[in-house]
């Protein structure tokens, strides 16, 4: 499999050629985990969610309400205790084919350097090296660091290395995308030019894209659909549409009156669960 040239946008390529679409079907799912104690904690309840390919989606809650755990169910890295994750219309038993997950920290492996970081992925799936070189040094043409290939991890700043992260995620060709606050740790500068970044590389695309974040501005700057989770045990409270054009830069579609009207209804539904995680973590205290 050789590199493929860019369509309209860098990851035009990044969804749909070789694993297809898939939808995210997400029906009555709960999540039940022992505490050290021996007692049963819920993290996520009869949770049901539909991403369709091509769309975003962000989920947004209360510190600790579950909003990880939905990734881990899609992913196919944990079982679910009751109900069903289903993708590309099969039902998830496994790790999910076509999925490819960007967590908060980095996840480069810091004896490698860029170049072999960003190659992982073809090789483990079977490509020839010659052709894994050539696809990871396009993706990294595709993310600005065309000229880093030989530098590590350690070398690089914090965007530097989201970048190479990023380059990392897509290669793959996902048709799944799962993402668990990977600009978090940024500055607020950096962290837009990696949100203008994942939507540029993104767009064009069919991958479906669940998203991650506290941040509820990141949340409706990037996505589609906006998803409300209740304080634990976590449960889908509201589904908000985000109908902004595309394609966007984030930091202009923030100064809208259009962002700033979702923005109010959003937080309205939002607030209330953060209250209700604040108050319980009082009383915990």
């Amino acid at each position: 499999m050789a590199a493929k040239p860019p369509q309209h946008h860098a990851a035009a390529s990044a969804g749909a050629s070789s694993t297809g679409a898939a939808r995210i079907e997400i029906s009555h799912l709960t999540k039940r985990f022992m505490t050290r104690s021996g007692e049963p904690f819920t993290a996520i309840h009869d949770v049901s969610l539909t991403v369709e390919p091509g769309q975003f989606c962000a989920i947004v809650g209360p510190t600790g309400c579950g909003k990880s755990t939905t990734l881990g169910q899609v992913s196919g890295l944990e079982r679910p205790s009751a109900g069903s994750v289903r993708v590309g219309g099969h039902e998830v038993r496994g790790v999910t084919e076509g999925v490819s997950f960007m967590f908060q920290a980095d996840a480069l492996f810091p004896w490698k350097n860029v170049l072999s970081n960003v190659m992982i992925g073809p090789v483990l799936n079977g490509m020839g090296k010659k052709d894994a070189i050539a696809l990871a040094r396009d993706w990294l043409r595709r993310v600005g660091l065309s000229g880093f290939e030989d530098r590590y991890p350690h070398q690089l700043s914090g965007g530097m290395r989201k970048r190479v992260a990023l380059a990392a995620t897509l290669v793959n060709d996902p048709s799944i995308l799962l993402m668990d606050e990977p600009f978090s740790a940024l500055d607020v500068q950096t962290r837009a030019l990696m949100q203008d970044e994942l939507l540029r590389l993104w767009s064009g695309s069919n991958a479906a894209v669940i998203f991650v974040t506290h941040d509820l501005d990141e949340a409706i700057a990037l996505a589609d659909k906006v998803i409300v989770m209740t304080a634990s045990p976590a449960t889908i409270k509201a589904s908000f549409d985000v109908d902004l054009p595309r394609p966007r830069l984030v930091e202009e579609i923030r100064m809208t009156p259009e962002f700033q009207s979702i923005y109010r209804q959003i937080w309205e539904s939002l607030r209330e669960e953060v209250d209700k995680a604040r108050e319980r973590s009082v009383v915990a205290g």
